[in-house]
């Protein structure tokens, strides 16, 4: 059967450097980090002190008072983040074609703070006081849910759930969707609102963090020092579009959607496979997707995390995937700006890969003051890079040993 080709036609983000899609790019390629003092809890309570939280978000602005409150914060930001993106794209839902309309929206951990506020109620007044909505807030596919409600979309409506990979696996399946001919529109992406207690209180207890009490330097992918994430929220959103319903309706095209890769490392709960051999293995299965050569990749828009692990086990990775091509392109990791967005974090990688070949500019890494000998590669340190950009690998890696690649390039 012919696949069929599938473009970027929307794109909307929520971010901690951004409350839309030009305030993010801007900020992402002039180096401006979203990182601050936590300010969500209490961070005498914890030994992380910094967070990549959102900058005067309010709801209002997308929806309706009495809706909004019946949504969790990461509900809420995907809500904002489709709206943009459909807005974006210049798409008209209709009764016509609803019906070929999807929604795949990604979450790791879904409405976490619902979760840890309605126990308190339950805890102190019983079972009486616990919101009726509490289930419908809380359950991570509901952000997919809320989406289709208020655009109107009766095609395929999923979430997928993979910790840190949520948002890319969510963006691959829906790709396949319409590749297989199932609908010709999808609105996809992740979103995450994990910034509680309780993610901060059991990250912490895993050593996960970053403990470093500067903002300015917390986040250093692939630098010597680095000693922990830091924990962001928002969403990334982007409308898939078969290519002839697209060109059909004048719709501009950012880029092309044209590799997906999905694997497990079937080895540990949080630590990657040693030398990020599953990785490998998802970043060669979307380079066959694509049908492209190792050296055709321009960026990769790494996982990043800034972990002692990740850097290093999937610096490894690159350099099994694609040889010397590895030390000539160029590597970089957006969370030293935006932090790490957990389930969302493939959702708004997806974005900047996107504008990287829309734009023309490669994003830069900050905070590499000390390199680390086993992370050698170009990780665009400091400065934007603008050159022309024809195709980016973007990886995201959740515990569980869930590994998510995707490859975008310029639609031709």
């Amino acid at each position: 059967m012919l696949k069929k080709r599938v473009v970027v036609t929307g794109l909307g983000i929520l971010s901690p450097i951004g409350n839309n899609l030009e305030t993010t790019w801007n900020n992402l390629i002039n180096g401006v980090s979203g990182i601050g003092p936590l300010t969500r809890v209490n961070p005498d309570d914890f030994p992380a002190k910094v967070a990549a939280e959102l900058k005067d978000f309010d709801p209002e602005t997308y929806m309706d008072r009495k809706d909004a409150k019946k949504m969790d914060r990461f509900t809420q930001y995907a809500m904002a983040a489709s709206l943009m993106a459909v807005e974006d794209a210049n798409l008209k839902i209709t009764d016509d074609n609803a019906p070929r309309v999807g929604v795949w929206i990604g979450s790791g951990i879904g409405g976490m703070e619902t979760h840890e506020e309605q126990y308190k109620q339950f805890q102190a007044k019983g079972y009486r006081r616990v919101s009726p909505f509490y289930v419908p807030m809380m359950i991570p596919d509901m952000a997919a849910g809320q989406v289709s409600i208020a655009i109107g979309a009766r095609g395929i409506n999923s979430c997928t759930v993979t910790a840190c990979a949520s948002g890319a696996n969510s963006i691959g399946d829906a790709f396949k969707v319409i590749q297989r001919g199932d609908a010709d529109v999808m609105v996809t992406g992740g979103t995450e609102a994990p910034l509680t207690n309780m993610a901060f209180a059991g990250f912490s207890s895993m050593k996960a963090l970053s403990f470093n009490p500067d903002p300015a330097s917390a986040s250093r992918p692939f630098d010597l020092n680095r000693d922990g994430f830091v924990m962001g929220e928002g969403a990334g959103i982007l409308i898939l579009e078969e290519l002839e319903h697209a060109v059909a309706r004048g719709a501009k095209i950012y880029a092309e959607i044209v590799g997906y890769g999905a694997t497990g490392d079937a080895y540990h709960i949080t630590q990657p496979a040693p030398a990020g051999e599953g990785g490998v293995r998802a970043m060669k299965q979307a380079l066959q997707d694509a049908d492209l050569r190792p050296e055709q990749i321009t960026y990769m828009n790494a996982h990043g995390t800034s972990t002692p692990y990740n850097d290093k086990y999937e610096t490894m990775a690159i350099k099994e995937v694609f040889g010397e091509h590895a030390y000539k392109m160029a590597v970089g990791s957006t969370k030293s700006m935006t932090g790490h967005l957990l389930g969302a974090a493939g959702g708004v990688e997806a974005v900047f890969s996107v504008m990287a070949i829309s734009e023309g500019v490669i994003p830069p890494t900050i905070n590499i003051q000390t390199p680390d000998p086993d992370c050698d590669l170009d990780y665009v340190p400091d400065e934007a890079r603008k050159q022309d950009v024809y195709a980016v690998l973007s990886n995201s890696l959740g515990f569980g040993g869930h590994n998510a690649t995707l490859i975008f390039k310029k639609h031709e």
